[in-house]
């Protein structure tokens, strides 16, 4: 299975981002982002999840968050749907050791952005199509990656591509860097028609199917 993940950045449904660990089975990704140990339910395909009762926003609280996680490439993976818990318990995700990225494909303004996360510290993240903005411990870590691929002046500061170009097309080719550097993998046909485990990582979802 060698889909990469640019492909990621076409697709339009469910979800609202995808966290891929390394050094964690696909359980412990699940326990560390706040689901209940033995607490999978389902198997549920990406398209059941809509009817999983997830209320993604309450008024002057969190909504609901679900994982459906599994393993590619040597990679395990946590895709998010509703408001989970990734983008606020990276650093601790990759606590002892793991390696943590996340990509969260927003289409426009926030800008779509990954970020990673190794040994219990968030080490580096961007936006794509705002490679100049990077922050974290050490918001360098990619700009060799992103100067050999065409994103970015060897300065760090001059983003090259036009500015005119389609959004998607420079997500492709930031996206492309961490792939690569990574190499990471979900095919479409597996993230989207495979039965995987979900837990249950923030609020109160229902998890189980409409009848």
């Amino acid at each position: 299975m060698s889909d990469g993940i640019v492909w990621l950045v076409d697709r339009e449904g469910w979800m609202s981002s995808v966290v891929f660990a390394r050094g964690l089975s696909p359980e412990e990704l699940a326990v560390r982002m706040g689901g209940a140990p033995d607490g999978a339910t389902g198997p549920f395909t990406d398209l059941e999840v809509e009817h999983l009762g997830v209320c993604w926003y309450r008024p002057g609280d969190h909504g609901d968050g679900v994982v459906r996680v599994g393993e590619c490439g040597g990679w395990s993976f946590a895709v998010e749907y509703g408001d989970s818990t990734g983008g606020d318990l990276l650093a601790e995700i990759s606590r002892d050791g793991a390696e943590v990225v996340r990509y969260v494909p927003v289409q426009e303004h926030p800008p779509a952005s990954v970020d990673y996360a190794h040994d219990g510290v968030f080490l580096c993240g961007f936006g794509l199509r705002e490679e100049v903005w990077r922050w974290g411990r050490e918001p360098d870590l990619f700009l060799p990656d992103l100067v050999a691929a065409g994103v970015l002046s060897s300065d760090g500061k001059t983003y090259l591509p036009s500015e005119d170009e389609d959004h998607r097309t420079g997500h492709r080719r930031g996206l492309g860097v961490v792939e690569r550097r990574f190499g990471l993998s979900l095919p479409r046909k597996y993230l989207e028609d495979a039965r995987l485990p979900a837990y249950a990582v923030r609020g109160t979802p229902r998890m189980t199917l409409d009848t």
